[in-house]
């Protein structure tokens, strides 16, 4: 997955890493190992017949997913939001949906881009990431929400759930929601229950907690987040900062304010964060 994100999908060494949750000089050995692999066995490079696709299909989805992840939030450059990505990715999920309509997963991944695209435009304002409570949305591309919502039912009705479904559905709620304070939290914690149960990764408990956040309280939620200890992630120290803001622990939240801006270098998500650190104190 990693080389093909590089000699395909464009994305530099340190982007890679970032997706992957590595060091930089560890995502190079390993495209240098994997190239040298390729080489010294003699792999070629064909385009596979349709028996193939299956046993492919779940790397396809994660290198598509990643490509527009790297789009809709840059991990680097001038740009927040990199176009040019998240359209691709779109583009060849609407190719996967072609050659494998029967397959829910690849309609769950298009439903999930698709969701996650409608509310681009409204993402940054003013040089700031803008979060999903604060935006306006009227803004939101209901087309391609009505496309999101359409796919996500289909998923529904053959009740094969996976992660791309899961997530689509969790999109689904949150853009259904005619204002953040409609939002169905209930719904959404159950769903991240069921990603966890599927994909028991560090970054699903993490956004499960967000929603235990608004379920039943900061305390509880927080209790969630610190067990995860992921102090590499730029977002692990973000939602620690907004839950200990919330609790009225200012010099904490503002010391892990502090870890998350230092963790990103998206400027939007700079700006978004470096705010909420001066508001704790009044400025």
């Amino acid at each position: 997955m990693a080389l093909t994100l590089r000699l395909l999908g464009g994305l530099t060494v340190a982007e890679i890493a970032e997706a992957f949750f590595v060091p930089e000089t560890t995502m190079t050995q390993r495209l240098t190992r994997a190239k040298r692999k390729i080489k010294d066995a003699g792999i070629p490079y064909r385009v596979p017949v349709a028996g193939d696709l299956s046993a492919r299909l779940a790397g396809v989805l994660a290198v598509v997913y990643l490509v527009f992840n790297e789009g809709y939030l840059a991990s680097s450059g001038e740009a927040p939001i990199r176009e040019e990505l998240t359209g691709e990715a779109i583009r060849l999920g609407r190719v996967l949906r072609e050659l494998m309509p029967e397959v829910p997963e690849v309609a769950g991944l298009l439903a999930l881009m698709l969701l996650t695209e409608a509310r681009r435009t409204t993402r940054v304002a003013g040089g700031e990431l803008v979060p999903l409570h604060e935006q306006d949305r009227g803004g939101w591309d209901r087309a391609l929400i009505a496309e999101g919502h359409a796919l996500v039912r289909e998923c529904l009705a053959r009740n094969r759930p996976d992660q791309y479904q899961l997530l689509a559905a969790i999109n689904a709620v949150h853009t259904d929601a005619p204002t953040a304070a409609a939002t169905d939290w209930s719904q959404v914690a159950a769903l991240y229950a069921q990603l966890y149960a599927v994909s028991p990764t560090p970054v699903v408990a993490l956004n499960r907690a967000i929603a235990v956040a608004e379920l039943d309280g900061p305390e509880v939620a927080l209790a969630e987040v610190e067990r995860l200890g992921l102090t590499d992630y730029h977002a692990w120290h973000a939602t620690r900062a907004d839950l200990l803001r919330r609790l009225g622990r200012s010099a904490d939240a503002r010391a892990a304010y502090e870890a998350a801006i230092a963790a990103t270098a998206n400027e939007a998500e700079r700006a978004y964060l470096s705010r909420r650190r001066g508001s704790l104190f009044g400025g």
